[in-house]
């Protein structure tokens, strides 16, 4: 995630914090020394590091779910919202995914539990949740958070925990992009409920209604778009009109090619014809900027070690570059030449022209060369 720095590494998965979330530490900061000085501030400070890192072990527990099931998470980042496990790809199981995602909150309660056994079952809710006095007591306050991180993640709305419930219980007797229509559909007029509450109540509220109504939607538009690719192969989305880079090219040379064409990704190869990596227009101009035009084009490309064939399927190349990054996934055949590339503008096109079509019609220009 851009703007984030990487803090530790932690079996395997990076630990990033995002700059915004400095920003959330000052303003804590600030806050609780306006009311009780610098013993105040330290501890706001204190309570908000160990609320994040509830939040991180949290994200662990859905990472360590996962990875049962053979999925990876490169990295987590926290975030001012909360926190963010990239992983590699859901699970395709509905039982997975439930797994996955209860394995989240149930880390919130296990810590709950502890604390609350430490506090002696005792806990004063309006303490506890006035998390601006410095007065309140630490564990309380923490105890009552882990609670409501565990209610507010099962709330039945994407992009939190509780959505991704309700999916995999739908998809257990549905198919699944159906089960998603309906778990988006939920989540997006919870939304709408949070949003009208909010205008009258907490502002906050209207940006967790946003927060909502984006995450139902792209979920959404996700399953969607793997429901009408089933089926479908990597010849029927690549590009075959490539205009590919040399590993001797400059970036002078590479931004030639960019005005002179419409392409926003070139492949860049050696002499053989080996792809070694992918440009895209924005690390062109990124290099153009920062290191100027004489820049080859071998230190600035996206390293892609993946390739497709085209007869493969699009589902498992369209997966391939979710879970390495690629901007775009070269296409070689048998001998490994390059025929094609596979970008992200020419899935949006699939994806459009597959939706309208009718179930098994194939395009007239697919139709010639089957």
């Amino acid at each position: 995630m851009r703007w984030s720095i990487r803090i530790a590494t932690v079996a395997g998965i990076e630990v990033r914090i995002h700059l915004t979330f400095l920003l959330l530490l000052a303003f804590i900061g600030i806050s609780y020394y306006s009311i009780g000085g610098r013993d105040a501030a330290l501890e706001g400070v204190g309570f908000i590091l160990l609320l994040f890192a509830c939040v991180l072990l949290h994200e662990f527990g859905h990472a360590i779910a996962a990875k049962a099931f053979g999925i990876a998470t490169p990295d987590i980042t926290l975030l001012p919202i909360g926190g963010v496990a990239r992983m590699q790809r859901m699970p395709d199981k509905p039982y997975q995914e439930l797994i996955v995602a209860l394995a989240g909150p149930l880390v919130n309660v296990i810590i709950a539990a502890v604390l609350f056994i430490i506090i002696g079952l005792r806990l004063d809710w309006t303490q506890a949740t006035n998390l601006a006095d410095p007065s309140g007591s630490l564990l309380a306050k923490l105890a009552a958070v882990n609670v409501m991180l565990v209610l507010f993640n099962l709330i039945p709305a994407f992009p939190m925990d509780g959505g991704r419930v309700l999916r995999s219980l739908l998809a257990m007797v549905m198919g699944h992009a159906k089960a998603t229509q309906i778990a988006a559909r939920i989540g997006q007029g919870l939304a709408f409920v949070f949003g009208f509450v909010g205008l009258f109540f907490n502002p906050l509220l209207i940006f967790i209604a946003l927060f909502v109504y984006l995450g139902a939607s792209s979920e959404n538009a996700m399953a969607q778009m793997k429901e009408v690719s089933t089926g479908a192969r990597v010849s029927d989305a690549m590009v075959t009109d490539l205009t590919c880079l040399v590993e001797t090219d400059t970036i002078d040379e590479a931004v030639e090619a960019l005005l002179r064409t419409s392409h926003q990704e070139f492949p860049v190869v050696d002499r053989g014809g080996r792809v070694l990596g992918i440009l895209t227009r924005d690390l062109m101009i990124r290099a153009l900027r920062a290191t100027g035009p004489d820049t080859p084009v071998v230190q600035v490309m996206q390293s892609c070690e993946q390739v497709v064939h085209p007869q493969d399927h699009f589902e498992s190349a369209f997966r391939l570059m979710q879970e390495n990054a690629c901007p775009a996934l070269p296409v070689v055949d048998g001998s490994g030449r390059l025929v094609g590339l596979v970008t992200t503008e020419n899935i949006g096109e699939l994806m459009m022209i597959r939706s309208i079509l009718k179930d098994g019609d194939r395009p007239a220009w697919r139709q010639a060369r089957a």
